[in-house]
């Protein structure tokens, strides 16, 4: 485009992200910028969402995941690649149904009132409304999936693969039916998987009971924490090198209020340390007595109702009480026998349901299964030839250990939301029909009374599939041919045994490929304190409260900025306004570049002749976008949000922007036009550059620029490419050192306190055949703007010492004439009292860095703070101690 007349434009004073978000992500939308084109046939960039569950609302957990895989995705877009992010939300069996029938009670109502077709509908009802809000909060913070793939886990083509796959893993062996000893949820009436327990520390006691020997006199004395389960003992057990209890093996004992006789056994689980180091064996509520039952062969009693109430196999006296209450009523019992030695208080780990936190009951129960150690080998090997890889590498260990050690996984839950197990039973025939397809409708059928299956698929066996299932799988169809393996998944620690393993898992046994290629893990987002954001300490932030406040853009590069692989996030409110700082600065710096435009005219860069400053900026550019393009390789959001970041704000704004107001302002209007035209280019460049961090603020300034600078959205636009006609690595040389010498000159006047307003004088003598002394002399009228000098000489004029503090440089000595307008006396004995301090300081941070327990047992955080802290008090006594050397020359 030829030369073109130019007209200032106005940006508001004020920013205000309100006033164009919601209008640019609708602008987006109706253009169809956010699924891939089909005429594009580069290398695709795909991710599939971790689909967030429809009980609430988004958390700043959420926020995090999402804006990475959004930068990720903006980033790809730009860059050529045909891009593809599927969105999705999760029905979450056990989460929602409880949301549900928790509405329900306040209604006076169980679902059970309802029926479960009526209770199905009032779920999916719930469902739907959460999916639009869900839907909403990820828009708000420029999430820029493609809507119209959009799926959820109990969409028809899910179903139809959650039905497919439990058929085939069934007639291959790996699904099988058992009564097992699961883990019971009582508050949500389902068992869980391994998996789905966690250990909480929790205050108890470890009761002392006397158990009768049978072939000689006397007790043996055990401790447990949980006494009610004495009526499903059937055995005691010792560790077989214990020498307190090897005259015992094979004996028998009377177990407490029960006419029941049991067998001593010795077991190598025993902890011989723990409570008298004797064992009762309860293999219907413990997993590791289970285990050691199947050791020794062992009957398995249960005396649990699924509600958690004792039932038959107790005496008469205790049936129908809680845990609870039998706890009490037994230890009230064994103590007025005499069987009570004591009780203590004790700290120890209970398992608690994930979603509900209640306490889990092992329970002997009826369940399908799936076998997981076949399908463990492929993941395993999958990672071991690094089909798959983990950004941070530390979390492979995790993966790992996981897969090493898996149990087979209970996949049956006693819901009705979820998907319903394809099972039917043939009540005649005493059989069962596994099917696709449901057996009711079919002709062959139809003399028999069938049933299906009650029980509904843990969520995580439609989450599984998720990669694939997107694209139609089981059907071959074009999305599957054409994104399948995806590229990444971004997610979090602690589903990576949940889904991770899983996902991988699943590929491998049905498509023969990994999901996907790359699994980013995010960081952990904590509070100021270090703790972990919850709602019951009530230190969570909302993001999109964030949003209203400071603009999503302020919301997105605060979290990338801060995502340092490995390393948790230390957030407040507070925390944002360093994102919300970085947007107004390119406001602010695109306004004042759009507001001088009146009366120029725009050249081409072409026709532009190019002074060393454009080079360096262009060359500094050409240096950003190795960065990012290297950081984004890797992963390393914050080292390409610092690239961005320091290239606008520390070099494009403080030097080139300053330098151009000396043509700006001059009186030559060809060189203004030239500048004028120069900042358009680069400011589009930084715009283009920025856009993926930042993508309302920036294709809200790109859609100001002239119509010289801009074209189409910014959204599609190229990112900037690496060319080497834009390295110019002689000419950044030439001005870094001149950067150099500006910044010292500039940091002395800011230590000393003189004001910009003050103009000095300034002589700078060189060294003998220092190679920038041309080049600083030719752009003597830069410098002496940048450091507010009104003469500068190349000799020192005149010997007045008294009034000359002397700066060394590298090559040259910077001689400024400021002792008689500063105290200098007060300037260094405030310098001396900051050495002191900073020494002071230094010491205490050695001190703890040189500590071995320290180093041991501090979070690695903490310690990689506290280097960071030992390097900036080195630097700032060193600059403290060059100043006062300084000023007492």
């Amino acid at each position: 485009m030829g030369e073109k007349t130019l007209h200032s434009v106005e940006l508001s004073s004020r920013f205000d992200s309100a006033s164009f978000e919601d209008r640019i992500y609708n602008t987006w939308q109706q253009h169809g910028y956010f699924g891939p084109r089909k005429e594009n046939k580069n290398k695709p960039f795909v991710v599939v969402i971790p689909p967030p569950n429809v009980t609430g609302v988004l958390h700043l957990g959420h926020a995090l995941n999402n804006c990475l895989q959004d930068i990720l995705i903006r980033y790809h877009r730009m860059s050529g690649k045909q891009v593809l992010w599927v969105p999705g939300t999760d029905h979450a069996g056990i989460a929602t149904q409880a949301v549900v029938e928790r509405e329900l009670l306040k209604e006076g109502m169980h679902r059970n009132d309802l029926g479960r077709e009526e209770f199905l509908k009032r779920t999916e009802n719930f469902a739907l409304q959460h999916k639009k809000i869900i839907i909403h909060q990820l828009q708000k913070i420029g999430s820029s999936c493609d809507w119209e793939r959009e799926r959820f886990t109990l969409d028809k083509g899910l179903s139809r693969a959650v039905r497919h796959v439990f058929v085939r893993l069934y007639k291959k062996g790996l699904i099988y039916k058992g009564n097992y000893l699961i883990n019971w949820s009582v508050a949500n009436q389902t068992a869980l998987s391994d998996d789905e327990v966690i250990y909480k520390k929790v205050q108890g006691k470890l009761y002392h009971i006397r158990y009768e020997l049978v072939e000689m006199t006397g007790f043996l004395e055990i401790a447990t924490t949980r006494p009610e389960t004495i009526f499903a003992d059937v055995a005691l057990a010792v560790h077989p090198e214990d020498p307190r209890y090897q005259s015992y093996h094979g004996l028998h004992v009377h177990v407490p209020l029960i006419d029941r006789t049991i067998p001593i056994i010795s077991d190598g689980a025993v902890d011989k340390e723990f409570g008298t180091g004797i064992l009762k064996i309860t293999p219907g509520h413990s997993m590791a007595d289970y285990e050691i039952a199947q050791r020794h062969t062992l009957p398995l009693i249960n005396i649990l109702h699924v509600s958690g109430h004792l039932n038959d196999h107790v005496p008469e006296a205790y049936r129908d009480l809680s845990v609870n209450d039998a706890r009490k009523k037994i230890t009230e019992e064994l103590m007025a026998l005499d069987l009570m030695v004591k009780s203590e208080d004790i700290i120890h780990q209970v398992g608690h349901g994930e979603r509900s936190d209640d306490v889990i009951e092992p329970l002997l129960s009826e369940q399908w299964f799936v076998k997981m150690r076949p399908l463990a080998k492929k993941a395993i090997q999958a990672l071991r030839e690094q089909k798959i890889r983990f950004y941070p590498r530390k979390w492979e260990s995790t993966y790992l250990r996981w897969l090493e050690n898996v149990r087979d996984w209970c996949i049956s839950r006693q819901l009705w939301w979820g998907h319903r197990i394809p099972v039917w039973y043939d009540e005649g025939q005493n059989k069962i029909i596994v099917s696709e397809e449901d057996p009711t409708e079919n002709p062959i059928y139809q003399d028999k009374k069938l049933h299906q299956d009650t029980d509904v698929l843990d969520t995580w066996f439609s989450s599984w599939l998720w990669p694939f299932s997107v694209f139609g799988w089981p059907d071959y169809t074009d999305d599957l041919a054409r994104f399948y393996p995806t590229t990444t998944l971004v997610t979090g620690y602690d589903i990576i045994f949940f889904w991770v393993a899983r996902m991988v898992m699943a590929g491998l046994e049905f498509t023969e490929n990994v999901p996907f290629k790359d699994i980013y893990i995010t960081n952990l987002i904590r509070d100021i304190k270090g703790r972990k954001m919850s709602k019951s300490l009530g230190n969570g932030i909302d993001p999109l409260y964030i949003v209203e406040k400071h603009g999503a853009d302020a919301l997105r590069f605060t979290l990338s900025f801060l995502s340092s692989q490995g390393t948790d996030l230390h957030l407040n409110e507070d925390t944002f306004s360093f994102g919300s700082k970085f947007v107004n600065k390119l406001w602010n710096a695109s306004r004042y570049i759009l507001q001088n435009l009146d009366n120029c005219t725009y050249i081409p860069m072409a026709s532009c002749k190019l002074r060393v400053v454009d080079k360096w900026m262009m060359h500094r550019m050409h240096m950003a976008t190795s960065d990012v393009i290297q950081a984004m390789q890797q992963y390393r959001f914050n080292d390409a949000s610092y690239a961005v970041y320091d290239v606008f704000w520390n070099e494009f704004c403080d030097w080139y922007l300053e330098v151009s107001k000396v043509s700006l302002y001059g009186n030559v209007p060809t060189e203004k036009n030239r500048a004028v035209s120069l900042l358009l280019v680069f400011l589009e460049r930084i715009l283009r550059f920025l856009h993926p961090f930042l993508p309302f603020v920036t294709e809200e300034i790109f859609s100001k620029l002239p119509a010289a600078r801009n074209s189409s959205h910014l959204i599609i636009a190229d990112y900037p490419q690496l060319l080497d006609t834009e390295r110019f690595p002689d000419d950044f040389a030439r001005f870094e050192a001149l950067k150099d010498l500006v910044r010292k000159v500039r940091s002395t006047r800011s230590e000393l306190t003189v004001p910009r307003s003050k103009r000095i004088v300034v002589a700078i003598t060189f060294d003998k055949n220092w190679q920038y002394e041309p080049f600083v002399k030719q752009h003597e009228e830069y410098i002496k703007e940048l450091i507010y000098a009104d003469t500068i000489h190349y000799a020192i004029p005149h010997a007045n010492d008294d009034k000359v503090i002397s700066i060394a440089g590298d090559g040259y000595r910077l001689h400024l004439f400021i002792r008689h307008i500063v105290d200098v006396r007060k300037h260094a004995e405030r310098i001396q009292k900051q050495i002191v301090k900073f020494q002071q300081q230094y010491a205490v941070t050695q001190q703890k860095l040189s500590l071995q327990a320290f180093m041991q047992r501090a979070h690695p955080r903490v310690v990689q703070d506290m280097k960071d802290r030992k390097e900036e008090l080195a630097n700032k006594l060193r600059k403290n101690k060059e100043l006062l050397d300084v000023l007492k020359a």
